[in-house]
């Protein structure tokens, strides 16, 4: 069933579409709580439309996100200026103004910062997104994989000072980005370049924060102490498994870059569940075996609460279900998935997909 061509959302809204995006972010992303608390004050009692891509005519719409360190940005707050200084970048060296705005993840922390951007800036929202999940970085986008440029692209630094990348590779764009941050705060907004709104059904993943918000809300209507068929049924998915954490090793990636780590879940019903991670849950064995990968979702939620936990937060003795979720459509076009798959991530396996899709 296609997505409505356009939809509402309150402040009532916004604790559902948190426990939706972090379900998006499959263990990554970073909590978009800080940016929920922002966005509910800048609502009040009105309301943000969700406008539908097709909707839009030939409108131009930007894409925008935060990059860099989750953690760092918690720390070293906004000044709330930084979206607009990086719109305002791209616009003046295109010398083309956008006349809406997009995500650039729907997933996390990056699912709520596009809202509050879009609020400060005036401009309608575009439910839509280069990701539909939580992914590491910028050259693993729809855009990429549809042939399309990152650059021009801007970045505004909480210190004031903006940065424009031009005439680059995605994986150029990846590297000057994350090189750049690495000495100027661990984080930055980021603006890429404006898209006509009717390339987006073609070139980007639709619906996703509608999506969010509906997961969100079947999440709430979990009971406490739920069983895991109950679990399976209300999110849409499969649970391979619960029961306790036993280890959680931590390690590095190559280059030190990225946390990486193996999560071994003791099963209360006896299998041996591993998670492999990076930022995100990307696979689960049971017993040895691989039974579900990227670009899947795999979640892991407390046993007692029903909480998506990150995949930084695990520690051992959490009480956890293991739960697969089905990934967003767009990567499983034909030519899509090899950006997403296991390989991506130096894991020697085949995507292993729910109900053997695509």
């Amino acid at each position: 069933m296609s997505p409505p061509a356009s939809r509402t959302l309150r402040a009532a809204d916004l604790e559902a579409l948190a426990v939706g995006l972090c379900l998006l972010g499959s263990g990554g992303a970073g909590d978009p709580q800080p940016f929920a608390s922002v966005l509910r004050s800048q609502l009040g009692d009105g309301e943000l439309v969700l406008h539908a891509p097709g909707g839009l005519g030939g409108a131009s719409v930007v894409p925008v996100g935060m990059v860099g360190a989750t953690s760092v940005f918690t720390e070293k707050l906004p000044s709330g200026g930084e979206f607009g200084a990086a719109v305002a970048a791209t616009g003046r060296w295109t010398g083309a103004a956008p006349d809406a705005v997009m995500g650039i993840e729907t997933a996390g922390l990056n699912g709520v910062t596009a809202l509050v951007a879009t609020l400060r800036l005036g401009l309608p929202y575009v439910d839509a997104d280069l990701a539909g999940r939580g992914l590491p970085r910028l050259d693993q986008l729809t855009w990429v994989t549809a042939q399309l440029p990152l650059t021009p692209c801007a970045l505004a630094f909480p210190g004031g000072h903006t940065l424009l990348v031009d005439s680059a590779s995605a994986t150029e764009v990846e590297r000057t980005i994350r090189a750049a941050l690495a000495g100027t705060g661990g984080w930055a907004a980021l603006a890429l370049p404006p898209s006509p709104a009717a390339l987006l059904d073609e070139t980007a993943c639709v619906g996703t924060l509608g999506r969010a918000l509906e997961l969100g809300r079947a999440h709430g209507s979990l009971r406490v102490l739920a069983d895991a068929a109950e679990v399976a049924e209300v999110l849409g998915g499969e649970v391979l498994g619960e029961g306790r954490v036993y280890d959680v090793l931590r390690h590095s990636a190559g280059g030190g870059l990225q946390p990486e780590s193996s999560v071994t879940v003791l099963d209360r019903n006896g299998p041996v569940l591993r998670i492999e991670t990076e930022n995100e849950f990307l696979m689960v064995l049971v017993d040895g075996e691989p039974r579900a990968t990227v670009p899947d979702l795999i979640c892991l939620l407390d046993r007692r609460t029903n909480r998506p936990l990150a995949v930084d937060a695990l520690r051992r003795g959490d009480e956890v279900f293991v739960v697969v979720l089905p990934a967003p459509a767009w990567w499983l076009a034909p030519g899509h998935l090899d950006r997403v798959s296991p390989a991506a991530f130096a894991i020697d396996s085949p995507p292993l997909l729910l109900g053997g899709r695509p």
